[in-house]
């Protein structure tokens, strides 16, 4: 990784073939590598709320990844962003650094893991609707079709996993769904200008005072508990989630678009729930197979290219 890397690969001539397929193809395998990573997320702030209160472990988390970011940022001796960025890493800063694992921290207080996964399972679709007002994308109705049914299936299974109650979290996730969304989204226009690495880590570096002023708030107030599974916990959502995935993630929707990037995740929900079973011990109802298999052919169907997907100017 040097900082000279480039966000996107170089423009090449549109034949058929399978070098004209190559982009397209490492752009899926980044962000497919990003939503592995993503779906560790949950079962590692369900870790580290063993041993921190949630407040504590937010900012820890936002304080460790500021920190393993900067240290990238002087080893590699990156200039400091164009102020024209500025902006836009804040509105990446404060949906995905800041509001999402602040919210979903919250809500894992009172939501199971498998609950809190419908939040992941709805992303894709906001994340494709608020790209599209961001980008003046337009996806085809086929696009459409199979995003809405990839999310309903998610949706439907999701919530039968959680017994079909909502819990009182639901505020702090669908709150973070929003935000998220809009994160995702400018950090997809910004890694087409940038590395990918390059936009979250000046993300998690803007948010540096948040991590240190959060970390001494919650820890005064909450009692912490270190154990092993809280301290690997915060370590993975600080750098595998924070950082090293959102890079993956980030690279992978400069090259395919954020609307088709998002999608991938509808596979995310599922593969929460396979963590939980393996690190958390949740049980996993024999529906999953199924499940699994509906969303990755709705994946199929979003992942395939799109001649009539259009781009309009925005108003």
């Amino acid at each position: 990784m040097t900082a000279q890397n480039s966000a996107t690969l170089p423009t090449a001539i549109a034949v058929r073939g399978t070098a004209a397929r190559r982009p397209a193809l490492g752009g899926t395998s980044l962000a497919a590598v990003g939503v592995v990573t993503f779906s560790l997320t949950f079962p590692g702030t369900a870790w580290g709320l063993e041993s921190f209160g949630p407040w504590s472990l937010f900012g820890l988390r936002c304080l460790l990844a500021g920190l393993t970011a900067g240290a990238f940022l002087l080893a590699l001796r990156v200039p400091v962003p164009d102020r024209a960025h500025w902006a836009g890493l804040a509105v990446v800063a404060g949906g995905v650094v800041v509001g999402f694992p602040l919210l979903t921290t919250l809500a894992l207080q009172t939501s199971t893991t498998s609950h809190a996964a419908v939040v992941v399972g709805l992303l894709p679709l906001t994340t494709a609707v608020v790209s599209s007002l961001r980008t003046g994308a337009r996806p085809s109705r086929r696009f459409w079709t199979a995003a809405v049914a990839g999310a309903v299936v998610v949706l439907g299974f999701t919530v039968a996993q959680s017994g079909g109650a909502l819990s009182s979290g639901d505020a702090f996730l669908f709150a973070a769904l929003l935000v998220c969304a809009a994160g995702y989204t400018e950090g997809g226009r910004l890694a087409r200008l940038l590395p990918g690495w390059q936009v979250i880590a000046w993300a998690l570096v803007v948010c540096l005072p948040i991590g240190l002023a959060g970390s001494a708030l919650g820890l005064a107030y909450e009692p912490a508990h270190p154990t092993g599974r809280g301290v690997a916990g915060l370590v993975w959502v600080a750098v595998g989630s924070s950082f090293l995935g959102l890079y993956v993630w980030y690279r992978g929707m400069a090259e395919i678009g954020a609307a088709r990037a998002s999608q991938l995740q509808l596979a995310q929900p599922l593969l929460t729930l396979l963590w939980s079973v393996l690190l958390l011990g949740e049980r996993l109802s024999p529906a999953a197979p199924v499940a699994a298999c509906a969303v990755l052919v709705c994946i199929a169907v979003t992942q395939r290219p799109d001649r009539s997907t259009r781009r309009v100017k925005p108003q």
